[in-house]
């Protein structure tokens, strides 16, 4: 599986969902990971310890959605990834659906 590694946009969240650590894990285990160029400097990780983990750069969000099967954030998505969620898609965050309805019904949409 192609996991996913994109930038955290939300306001105030400068976490990252997968450490270097984590990277070089799903790579042992087979899988292939793509990560966003900056995603982990909020939490202090250069983009080459990310490919020293194995990881493949991209410069942009959209590519990592478009290319991987699953998607590894820290809080759910905002209105500006829902365009790039895919149908089949996996997507492993923190979700608070009860509180927000346009994301409840943009997961819904892309099944």
């Amino acid at each position: 599986m192609i996991v996913g590694v994109s930038k955290e946009v939300k306001d105030s969240e400068s976490r990252v969902s997968t450490t270097p650590g984590g990277v070089a894990e799903y790579v042992s285990r087979g899988h292939e990971v793509i990560v966003e160029r900056g995603a982990g400097r909020g939490s202090g990780f250069a983009d080459h310890e990310y490919e020293r983990a194995g990881a493949t750069l991209v410069d942009r969000a959209a590519e990592v959605f478009a290319r991987a099967g699953m998607i590894v954030k820290v809080k759910e998505p905002v209105p500006a990834e829902f365009s790039l969620l895919r149908p089949g898609q996996l997507l492993f965050t923190y979700l608070h659906l009860a509180a927000d309805e346009p994301l409840t019904r943009a997961l819904i949409e892309r099944k």
